[in-house]
């Protein structure tokens, strides 16, 4: 293995955890959302389930820029 290869896979694995990290704000906005909705908090809709996360990966690209995780 060469310094070059392995200098790009420390970075791709900084890069990755970064990503995960910057992440976690959103991940328990998922969470949270999802609880209210089990609890009775929020209706129980698909269209409104698919409408907050397409504005909260909205925000976390926003947000992220780079960092952003892509599904």
């Amino acid at each position: 293995m060469t310094s070059t290869s392995t200098l790009t896979d420390t970075r791709n694995a900084f890069c990755h955890t970064a990503s995960l990290i910057f992440g976690l704000p959103f991940d328990l906005a998922r969470a949270n959302y999802a609880k209210a909705v089990r609890f009775g908090f929020i209706e129980n809709s698909l269209l409104k389930s698919a409408r907050f996360e397409r504005e909260l990966a909205a925000v976390e690209r926003q947000t992220l820029g780079l960092w952003a995780r892509h599904v």
